[in-house]
Formats: structure tokens, C-alpha cells, sequence
């Protein structure tokens, strides 16, 4: 078994960011100030099948969008944080409530406000588009860019590692 595989088989809960993960990172807004996002269907199925699989999913963002409530609520996921400056205080609270240690977990990220939940976390995940210092933080890159699969490739090595 790999170090990577070894990491993955531990892990009972994956922590997302939003912007440049679960979305191209790209900010769309409208004539009347509206913004929009979109979210690739392929991660949505890689979530689902995780879950059912019994990983728990938690969302950590440093924006705030309404558009992520429905996506997630969408998804069944509940544990949902949106306008986090200073996202490790948050996950260990998540930790806490659902009696789970680092060691259990997988963080995606994309950004240096990421990097401090890709070093702490059992396996730290940087997409293949992320910033130069999430990618040296991460033990894996994806090869997907954030919003165009990448979470999807998270679920698949976490689905792979558990059977």
C-alpha cells in the first residue's frame, strides 16, 4: 500500500473549500450585482458516493454565497461555514462535535488560507491549479483544476482506499 493509499484509508471526514475547489475560482457577476458560481456534477456524484460510503463531508469557506447553501444542502451536507478567516479553529470544532481526531481527515484547498488545514490534516489535498504554496503544503496534487473534476479524483482514491 502507498504512503498516499495508507493516508486515504484513515480518513473519515473530507473538508472543502468552495472557491477554486468545488468552483473554477472564477467570480461571475451580473449587471444587477448578482454573483454566480458553478459547480461541476462530477464532483457532486464523487460526493455522494463518498458519503454513502460513510466519509463525512464539511465545506470551510473564506467567501459567503448563497448559491453554496442550496449546492450543499443539494448534496446533503450540512456542515457548511461560509466568510472563515482563520479555517483551523473551525475544523477543530467540527472535529470536536463529531469526536474525530486529524488523523481522520482529508482537506482539498487551493489557496494559502488553505495551507494551514492541508499541513495539519492526515492527507492535505491541493488541486493541480492551486497556489504555488497549498501544492508544497499538500501531500497529493490532483490532476484536475479546481471545478473541473478534481473532488471527484479526492472521492475516487478515498473510495478506492476504504474497500
Amino acid at each position: 500500500m502507498t504512503d498516499l493509499s495508507a493516508r486515504a484509508a484513515d480518513v473519515r471526514l473530507l473538508v472543502l473549500d468552495v472557491d477554486g475547489v468545488l468552483t473554477d475560482g472564477r467570480l461571475y457577476f451580473s449587471t444587477r450585482g448578482e454573483e454566480m458560481k458553478s459547480f461541476h456534477v462530477r464532483d457532486g456524484a464523487g460526493i455522494v458516493a463518498i458519503q454513502r460510503a460513510g466519509v463525512q463531508i464539511a465545506v470551510i469557506s473564506g467567501r459567503e454565497f448563497k448559491g453554496v447553501d442550496l449546492r450543499m444542502q443539494e448534496l446533503g451536507i450540512t456542515r457548511v461555514h461560509q466568510r472563515v478567516k482563520d479555517k483551523l479553529p473551525v475544523l477543530q470544532q467540527i472535529l470536536d462535535r463529531c469526536k474525530l481526531t486529524l488523523d481522520e481527515v482529508a482537506c482539498v484547498g487551493d489557496d494559502t488560507p488553505d495551507v494551514p488545514l492541508l499541513s495539519a490534516a492526515r492527507l492535505g489535498v491541493a488541486v493541480a491549479d492551486a497556489h504555488p504554496a497549498a501544492k508544497k503544503a499538500a501531500h497529493w496534487v490532483t490532476h484536475a483544476r479546481g471545478g473541473c473534476g478534481a473532488v471527484r479524483e479526492v472521492c475516487d482514491l478515498l473510495l478506492s482506499a476504504h474497500t
